[in-house]
């Protein structure tokens, strides 16, 4: 990360409109969850909650939303979400996150979610598309209870495909960490995509020949973590182009990991996972999220 900082020629780090602050908290009021405090620096912004979810109309769907049409050199993004005892929330971004061509330095993206006591959180984004020459560095930091459920998604694709861009990005870093409260760790999960560093990024640990690869966590204490596997496995079978099933370190969960090229069928993929998980966990299905 070092060789690849440096004073760019545009708006350098730290500058207006370079750092993005997201800082959300959730609260139980009454019979639902709601958004009790809220501050949003430019570009981060969120829509206004909203209770679509025919089957928990208690459950505030959030969208994270960039006013710039994507993550640019010298960006720094931090999102702080708090999930407070008892809430139910889902939240998930409007579109794909584009992370554009940076000829100089790189682009940062932090996100700490807390979950407390009893809590049920769905944190599921759009697909993370690198252009040419991009570069971004994603840390993930989930701190659940041991009596909270946290769903957490991440999908990364090859590049612009459209457009005949499969790897050219400069580098793609992620990194994902799950502890407790007090601070042990559960779960790490380390993705390093650099098509020029010494390992091909196509080779059979991790792309191979494929255009996209999703994951989904599920942290929960509602089920056994075979359980949870189990499901994710009968859930993926049938529809999903290759994927991976395992159960989370002490039992607190399971994860999947899909890979294919077809973007739709790795989405139906996603869909149909965090469907299955829904309804063994909460005893309802996915609801179906409207996106520009």
């Amino acid at each position: 990360m070092l060789a690849l900082t440096g004073p760019p020629d545009t708006l350098a780090a730290g500058r207006p409109g370079k750092v993005g602050l997201l800082e959300l908290r959730y609260a139980r009021v009454g019979d639902r969850t709601e958004l009790v405090d809220r501050y949003q620096k430019s570009p981060l912004q969120i829509t206004r909650p909203l209770y679509v979810d025919p089957h928990r109309p208690d459950l505030p769907v959030t969208y994270l939303m960039t006013t710039g049409g994507g993550i640019v050199q010298a960006d720094r993004h931090r999102i702080d979400i708090d999930c407070g005892p008892g809430t139910a929330v889902h939240l998930t971004t409007q579109a794909a996150t584009k992370v554009h061509r940076m000829e100089f330095d790189h682009a940062t993206q932090l996100v700490d979610i807390t979950a407390a006591q009893g809590s049920y959180v769905e944190f599921l984004p759009d697909p993370v598309i690198p252009y040419r020459d991009a570069r971004f560095y994603q840390h993930t930091r989930v701190t659940a209870d041991p009596a909270a459920t946290v769903l957490l998604g991440e999908t990364i694709a090859a590049g612009r495909l459209a457009r005949g861009e499969r790897h050219a990005y400069r580098m793609l870093f992620s990194d994902l960490e799950i502890r407790r409260p007090d601070g042990r760790l559960l779960a790490v999960d380390t993705v390093r995509l650099d098509p020029r560093g010494p390992g091909p990024v196509t080779g059979p640990a991790v792309l191979a020949d494929h255009d996209l690869m999703a994951t989904l966590y599920v942290v929960t204490p509602l089920a056994p973590a075979s359980l949870v596997a189990d499901t994710l496995h009968e859930a993926l079978n049938p529809v999903a182009p290759a994927f991976g099933v395992s159960t989370l370190p002490d039992g607190c969960g399971a994860w999947v990991r899909v890979v294919g090229g077809d973007p739709p069928a790795v989405t139906r993929a996603m869909r149909a996972a965090w469907d299955a998980v829904r309804r063994l966990l909460i005893g309802v299905p996915a609801p179906d999220l409207r996106k520009s």
